[in-house]
């Protein structure tokens, strides 16, 4: 380095490895230093913070095969690092689900192009070699043109849903009009105004003059006569009707969950669709309808018995009843959750959906779980070009809770304007995130220890110190080293004002931190000499255009567990 670190904490002796007791020896070894005592800044370039479309010129996204192949970033967020520098990049992570709008070479470019951090596959739709084609689309998208898009499936589950549609994109069922929900095989196409059930006691369970809800409300019915295996239903709220949508219905004014309590959560089909995805290498199942903790434990086990060293995370759904009466049990159990309003919005009284957000958001914060927002955030989209201004306020709120990501569910999957609706969420987590840095608001949420071992109690604390360096001292970005993305994952948990760049070694891992708040991953090979990885990774970054000379930086690295203070020479 330009100049010598200065230790200003020296251990008694150097760690040779983690120990299992909580016992304060022996002691890790941490190193505060501090480089450069005189500081420049360099103001950064500041233009537009519209992503490049697809059509334009690709010289702006390098391949890193050609010129610089120590180290891979993501194609999209490199161009916008080196165009509109440090603060200006987007925190948020964006999870687009991938449909028939959007399952071309050319669209999923554009997605990712537009800032698509994660391609979810919805296994309720399509067959699996439709979604292996996805998959694998994906996957040479992020080898050829230097993307690091991270590919999520989500089970279908075995709740109550409706059929295909007879092939139909949507229907739309108005005042007044009967319809029929029938368990009966039809030849396509159906019958006019019929709809197939998955569940064979459908027809036996419910009864006269109970409501149906269609998506959680999207569309409503009432029962008005059974006929064998039909039920005849008059919609009494009109609306539009989407192919495999949850279906569940209401007794005097309480949902009916016995039959549903019934059911498996991963049904004999989910486990095919488990194996399916373990074979295709996707990063992260996410699990629909979990009633308890013990179906993640389980289905943790079988993936690492099926796949011993996979690092597929499993993220549990919070969308019913049963997922909030065992909350926290489930949210510790797996490596993530989603907030599945949709679905939860036909269980729970539609007022009170907010505050269980944000109780899940700051819930996985605490636990150190990354957390999604789903469901109708730009659900107007699917059909028309801009949002409603109701649709914005609550994106920005996703934000300023600071979820880790948001989702569009069917906004691209198989709406008009999927690029438009991406660009939207772009747009609004940037000046959510821009204003919260101008207001110097930093929530008083107070982060309790989620670590255990005496070890990881120190990388805990390294990164909680961090974090609060780099917000006081105004840093540009905190660089971590981690093999396993464990001390990025607490970094990201604290939410610094700056970026953090988490390089590693692993191209899963890479993958899995970008569904992860304010995480910038590279994949890089390094050492467990600080002062040499710090040196070669200015060296790569500034040929690149992503930092610039002055820049100050706060460095991390969980091999050593040490904290290092520069400027970029």
């Amino acid at each position: 380095m330009a100049a010598a670190a200065h230790s200003l904490l020296h251990p008694p002796a150097a760690r040779k490895g983690p120990t299992p007791s909580p016992s304060p020896s022996p002691s890790p070894f941490l190193r505060l230093s501090v480089h450069s005592a005189a500081r420049s800044r360099h103001p950064h370039r500041l233009r537009s913070t519209s992503p490049p479309t697809a059509a334009a010129d690709l010289t702006a996204f390098p391949n890193p095969s050609d010129i610089f192949p120590p180290i891979d970033v993501d194609a999209a967020t490199e161009v916008e690092l080196r165009e509109n520098g440090f603060r200006s990049t987007r925190r948020t992570k964006l999870v687009c689900t991938v449909g028939p709008a959007t399952s071309s070479p050319a669209q999923l470019e554009a997605l990712a192009v537009g800032g698509m951090n994660v391609a979810r596959i919805n296994m309720c739709h399509g067959d699996r070699e439709w979604h292996r084609g996805v998959i694998r689309e994906v996957r040479r998208l992020n080898e050829e043109k230097g993307f690091a898009v991270a590919v999520m499936m989500d089970t279908e589950g075995s709740e109550i849903h409706m059929g295909d549609l007879g092939g139909a994109a949507s229907a739309k069922a108005e005042d007044g009009e009967v319809w029929t929900f029938s368990v009966r095989a039809f030849e396509f196409p159906l019958p006019e105004r019929t709809i197939n059930v998955n569940y064979d006691g459908f027809a036996e369970d419910v009864r006269v003059g109970d409501e149906l809800l269609v998506d959680g409300g999207m569309a409503r019915f009432e029962v008005i006569e059974k006929l064998g295996p039909d039920v005849k239903c008059r919609c009494t709220d009109p609306g539009l009707l989407l192919p495999r949508a949850n279906l569940t219905f209401w007794r005097d004014g309480s949902i009916v969950r016995e039959r549903n309590a019934m059911l498996p959560t991963i049904s004999s089909k989910d486990w095919l669709d488990i194996d399916f995805g373990i074979a295709e290498g996707v990063d992260f199942i996410a699990v629909s309808f979990v009633k308890s903790a013990e179906v993640i434990k389980h289905l943790k086990s079988y993936i690492a018995a099926k796949s011993r060293g996979s690092d597929i995370a499993v993220i549990a759904k919070i969308e019913s009843i049963d997922s909030l009466k065992n909350l926290h049990e489930i949210i510790r159990a797996s490596d993530g959750a989603m907030v599945a309003r949709g679905d939860m919005g036909a269980q729970v009284p539609l007022e009170q959906v907010p505050s269980i957000q944000q109780k899940i958001v700051q819930l996985c914060r605490q636990l150190n779980k990354p957390v999604i927002v789903a469901s109708q955030l730009l659900e107007s989209m699917i059909e028309y070009p801009t949002p409603t201004r109701a649709e914005v306020a609550d994106v920005s709120e996703a934000v300023r809770q600071r979820a880790d990501a948001l989702m569009l569910s069917g906004e691209s999957a198989m709406g008009r304007y999927p690029e438009k609706a991406l660009s939207v969420l772009r747009s609004v987590s940037l000046r959510i995130e821009k204003w919260w840095r101008e207001e110097k608001r930093h929530e008083a949420l107070e982060l309790q220890g989620v670590s255990s071992s005496f070890s990881d109690k120190v990388s805990e604390e390294i990164c909680n110190s961090a974090a609060k360096m780099a917000n006081g001292l105004g840093a540009d970005a905190v660089f971590v080293y981690t093999k396993t993305g464990h001390m990025a994952s607490l970094l990201s948990r604290c939410r610094p004002d700056c970026p953090v760049f988490a390089f590693t070694t692993s191209t899963s891992v890479r993958r899995r931190l970008n569904l992860q708040w304010g995480l910038i991953p590279f994949r890089l090979s390094f050492s467990d000499d600080m002062d040499s990885n710090l040196n070669r990774t200015f060296s790569l970054l500034k040929a690149r255009g992503m930092i610039q000379s002055g820049d100050l930086v706060i460095a991390i690295c969980d091999m050593l567990q040490s904290i290092q203070v520069m400027n970029v020479p």
